[in-house]
């Protein structure tokens, strides 16, 4: 008999004739196949799902044979939960399956079925040994209850027995699947048979690793008590696992190379740590102890590498440019080589970020084939971070300079002091202080650290320190120190360093290689000057990074085989350029100067304005200017009204007038001792109506009596000015030897213009 009911596809459960079952359904064409039997005659098609996990079941993800069943009772739960009790009725088969009216409608066939004649002998004799599986079966499985089975070994008819079994009998959805398929019910038997003796025989292999499991663990369990009985009977004759400590201990102090004065330390140690016993709370904390002694290299030294040729070709590799350290390195490695060692000098490599100071420090390491071991000291406020805890305190430690030589496993490593300028204090104690005695070659040959309480031996440590700003390095620890300033990079460099080193090293970090991504010169120059904004490369390689990942994506969603980027497609990888320089000015102009300024990410340019109006003689300034650049206006106008005379200016004029300096991004902060010749050149202009010419920059500060006075970061306002097309430069006469420190290739093209007095100044730059 065909016929056509409401469906739901089961997950993980087999529903079998006479089966009563609860279940809980939350898809809503489940709850609306339910919806519509009630609705119906209560009879709805429960088929097993071959996937559990398919949410979307269709007719090939379904068995084939399934159970009618009714509907008892149905209870809403929260969340959307119905919970349904239905009686599986009949075997029934699924030959159709379509989706209307918002549920699952099965066209099933049901058939009655055919079972074979069996003489009353043979139904007896299948019942029987069914009945001996089912007590062996309930042996083994102490969950499977008695009452069940005397249930099911009561029942009379072989037919009832067989389906009875089948429907109470613990099994997976797929052995009950297995069984609702059988044709008939001796099939049915013989299927329910095999399963039940597979069954069985995993039990009894469970039982059998069961067995010598416990076995096992009972002879561990007396093997255990006999080493605590053993343990016991050591420790009343003082034999135990402390003793044999204490002698490893000994013998590797006799056997380290140290001095007698550590060896006895660590032996007296050892002695006491015998009489604290091992129940004691303290021996915890003095193995500890003894073992970071012991792990120390008190006296242990790495050789050195002393080819001069090697180093400088590792140097060479690693870094373009920056000729200064390198000669400062090669000159150290020399000394070393004559002297055989020597006093290790401290380094500082003074700069701003993404300049490679920290990378530097490594290839020195590389080259002189030392052990490299980096300390970073960016917001360290404790001093007992540097000199250690007392072993008194509860978690003590040794410090990190301590914690550095014992992971370097060597007295003469090259140790990296990173971020020495971002040090701090506060009622633990002054930790750049805490550095004096770690800096000075003249204490550090016995620094104390005080949870190891002897003296470390630091001056075969090659100290390499780094710092952005030299200003917020301690004097005094600024003093022991061979300072290095490493300069921003020009573009140029910027360019060599792109294609020589970020370039390959950001291929390869994304997975790429030179054949699947190609970037041009002129692509990596656009990247440079319109991309970046900074004094290193770090922003650089950022950027490099995101064209790398964009590369890797049209590799992978397009198929393409190579990416090509050039100047003319850099915008589809990285957008909008988001810098540009600022240009002279095209024309001379009345009050305006254009002045050179140093920030953290290189130099730039900034126009200073002036302007005059009737008013009462006073003075304003805006821009958000710091208290240096204010002094710096206040003298610059008073040494223009010490020369108005000269300029043939009214001496009223300054009691009739106001002036107005204006520097714009006023949102900006800008302060620094290098703006006051600027600033008085402006203002000159505005009283006097005279234009300034629009190809000069300047740079300098002034005194009271119109004297230039020196400025510092040169280099990188000469670029600022460079690529902002300027020609001539003012700068100071100070300043000239700094001049012979910069490179051609910044100047080529420039006019530098060196001062003494303000005179001077405007016969540059005022266009008369």
């Amino acid at each position: 008999m065909k016929r056509t009911i409401p469906a739901i596809p089961m997950r993980g459960l087999s529903v079998l004739p006479t089966m009563v079952l609860h279940f809980d359904i939350s898809r809503d064409k489940s709850v609306k196949a339910v919806e519509t039997a009630m609705a119906d005659d209560q009879t709805i098609f429960l088929v097993t799902q071959q996937n559990p996990d398919d949410n979307n079941p269709g007719l090939r993800s379904l068995y084939r044979i399934g159970v009618t069943a009714r509907i008892r009772n149905i209870a809403k739960l929260p969340k959307g939960i119905v919970r349904v009790m239905a009686e599986g009725l009949q075997r029934a088969e699924l030959l159709g399956l379509s989706d209307y009216d918002g549920c699952l409608h099965a066209e099933v066939e049901i058939s009655e079925e055919p079972q074979p004649e069996l003489s009353d002998i043979v139904k007896a004799a299948m019942m029987r040994s069914l009945g001996e599986l089912l007590q062996r079966y309930a042996q083994l499985n102490q969950k499977f209850g008695k009452d069940m089975l005397r249930q099911l070994l009561e029942e009379h008819s072989f037919e009832q027995m067989t389906m009875s079994v089948c429907v109470h009998l613990p099994l997976y959805y797929e052995q009950r699947q297995t069984l609702l398929e059988a044709q008939n019910m001796v099939e049915r038997y013989e299927r329910l048979s095999a399963i039940l003796m597979n069954e069985i025989e995993i039990m009894e292999i469970r039982e059998e690793i069961q067995r010598k499991v416990r076995e096992r663990v009972d002879k561990n369990q007396k093997e255990y008590v006999l080493r605590e009985q053993i343990k016991i009977i050591q420790e009343e004759l003082g034999e135990d696992t402390l003793l044999a400590d204490v002698n490893r201990y000994e013998q590797t102090a006799r056997e380290l190379c140290a001095s007698d004065e550590i060896r006895d330390k660590i032996c007296r140690e050892a002695e006491r740590l015998k009489s604290l016993g091992s129940s004691s709370a303290e021996s915890a904390v003095l193995r500890g102890y003894i073992e970071t002694l012991l792990e120390l290299p008190w006296d242990k030294m790495s050789q050195d590498n002393q080819d001069l040729k090697r180093a400088w070709k590792i140097l060479e590799e690693d870094h373009y440019g920056l000729e200064k350290v390198k000669e400062r390195v090669m000159e150290f490695l020399a000394v070393r080589c004559l002297t055989n060692g020597g006093d290790s000098p401290i380094l500082c490599l003074v700069g701003p970020p993404g300049t490679g100071k920290t990378s530097i420090a490594r290839s020195i390491a590389r080259a002189l084939e030392k052990k490299y071991v980096r300390i970073s000291l960016g917001g360290v406020r404790d001093e007992a971070e540097i000199r250690g805890h007392r072993r008194t305190y509860v978690g003590a430690m040794p410090g990190r300079i301590a914690a550095g030589m014992r992971q370097a496993g060597v007295k003469n490593p090259l140790m990296l002091i990173d971020e020495v300028d971002k040090i701090s204090s506060d009622y633990k104690g002054d930790t750049s202080s805490a550095l004096l005695e770690v800096f000075d070659s003249e204490q550090n040959s016995r620094f104390r650290d005080h949870y190891v309480e002897l003296p470390i031996d630091l001056s075969q440590v090659l100290f390499i320190a780094t710092a952005n700003d030299i200003q917020a390095i301690p004097r005094p620890l600024l003093d022991r120190m061979e300072v290095i300033e490493i300069s921003s990079y020009t573009a140029n460099e910027k360019l060599h360093i792109a294609r020589k080193h970020l370039l390959k090293k950001q291929i390869g970090r994304h997975g790429l290689n030179k054949q699947q991504l190609t970037v041009t010169k002129s692509a990596l120059a656009a990247v440079i000057s319109g991309y970046t904004k900074e004094a290193g490369v770090r922003q650089l390689e950022r950027r490099i990074g995101e064209i790398c990942r964009k590369a890797a994506r049209e590799i992978l969603e397009d198929g393409a085989e190579s990416v090509k980027v050039t100047a003319g497609n850099l915008e589809h990888y990285l957008g909008k350029k988001k810098y540009t320089f600022k240009k002279k000015n095209e024309e001379n102009e009345v009050g305006i100067v254009r002045g050179l300024a140093w920030t953290s990410v290189g130099g730039d340019t900034l126009q200073v304005e002036v302007n005059t109006m009737p008013g009462k003689g006073e003075f304003l300034l805006t821009g958000q200017l710091g208290d240096v650049m204010k002094e710096s206006a206040r003298t610059a106008v008073s040494y223009v009204r010490s020369v108005g005379a000269k300029y043939k200016i009214q001496a009223e004029f300054f009691a009739e007038n106001d002036i107005h300096i204006h520097i714009p991004e006023g949102a900006v902060p800008k302060d620094g001792p290098s703006a006051g010749i600027t600033m008085a050149t402006a203002i000159l202009s505005a009283i006097t109506g005279i234009p300034v010419r629009a190809d000069v920059a300047m740079t300098g500060e002034i005194t009271l009596r119109g004297r230039v006075l020196a400025i510092g970061g040169l280099k990188e306002k000469l670029l600022a000015a460079k690529q902002a097309g300027i020609r001539t430069v003012i700068v100071p006469e100070e300043n000239r030897a700094d001049i012979a420190e910069i490179s051609d290739e910044i100047t080529e093209g420039m006019e530098l213009v060196y001062v003494t007095a303000m005179p001077q100044v405007l016969e540059t730059a005022l266009a008369e």
